[in-house]
Parts: structure tokens; sequence; C-alpha cells
């Protein structure tokens, strides 16, 4: 299977060009967000950084400072059905081209990828320690406020893999999932 090399920040074209089933390497900037930080961006608070053409990675990241920075130890997706209900408005308003999580999104995030050029793409649960090798810097990390796991962390990556499973032509592979498990469950119930 061929791999895809995107590097952030990414462009309305490039996420076009992606499609379901894909698997891709990312280099360059993800910032971190989680619930906290997108009720903040949700509701109308200007984010810390430009996140025109960013890649947000649902993550809670353990970092230890070491000196005067910090460096990852782990960094696994955390569930990104959470951020369903306003997802689609995080990527309208701020110019998001993706999303990394794990366990898929929605109708409501489908749609926001078709109309505004994103994809959702599927990071591995339990592999927290090889994502974190990936991860070669931390370049800062804004709104501590919420914490540690809920601040906005900016990372560098080199070939960072993920999956599209969500793209901007109104495929979902969790959608697909969801069918023929319900058509399957059917299927034993009769």
């Amino acid at each position: 299977m061929a791999v895809i090399s995107i590097t952030t920040p990414l462009t309305e074209a490039v996420t076009r060009n992606l499609k379901v089933g894909d698997t891709v390497e990312i280099t360059g900037r993800l910032y971190t967000g989680r619930d906290a930080a997108h009720h903040r961006l949700h509701h109308g608070e200007k984010p810390p950084v430009d996140l025109a053409g960013a890649i947000i990675y649902h993550c809670g990241p353990v970092m230890v400072k070491v000196g005067d920075r910090y460096e990852c130890r782990g960094a696994g997706p955390t569930t990104s059905s959470r951020e369903e209900p306003y997802q689609w408005e995080v990527m309208r308003d701020h110019g998001i081209r993706g999303v990394i999580g794990k366990g898929g999104m929605g109708p409501k995030t489908l749609e926001g990828c078709q109309k505004y050029g994103c994809v959702y793409l599927h990071a591995i649960g339990g592999s927290a320690q090889v994502y974190a090798e990936r991860i070669t810097r931390v370049d800062g990390v804004d709104w501590m406020d919420l914490g540690s796991p809920e601040a906005i962390w900016h990372l560098w990556v080199e070939k960072f893999p993920c999956i599209v499973t969500m793209d901007s032509h109104g495929n979902s592979l969790h959608k697909q999932v969801y069918e023929h498990s319900a058509k399957a469950l059917e299927g034993l119930k009769a």
C-alpha cells in the first residue's frame, strides 16, 4: 500500500485529493486540542495560534519538563466523538484542514469535511509511545490554565502515520462499518 506524505500547513487541494483508506505520513506542525480547547474555540475565544491549514490532534500528551523545554513521552489519540457537536464549526471558523483522533466522528463533522475541505485521520489507540517517537520537538504550549492534557501543545512531527477515515467527498469508513454491522445484526435477528 502506498503511503502519501503530507506536510503542514495543508492546502484545500491537498485535503480534497485524499480519500478514505489512504495511509498518510504527516510532517510538520500539529496542535493538540481536546474538549476544553474545543469548547473555548466553539464559544468564540480567539485561538492563541493561527489554525488556518492546521491539523488538530485529539490528544492529551504526556509531557515532561527537561530544563527549559518539554519532551513528549506519550501521545496517543483520545476519543473524537466528544467533539462531534461543534467540530464542524471549529473547522469552519478557523480553517482547520485535518483532525486526528480515534473512533471516528459523526454526520456533522462529515458534512464539515465536505464543505470546508477537511479530513478526519484515524490514529491507532494504544500506540502512545510509538506516536511520541514521531514527535521530534515540542515548540510551545498555550492555555495551560486548562491543565496539561487539555492545553494546546505545539508539536513538530516527522512521518506521523494515520489513515484517512473521513474525506471531503462525503465518504466515511465509520459510517460504512456501522451500516455493515447493522445489516449483519438484522441478519442474525432473522
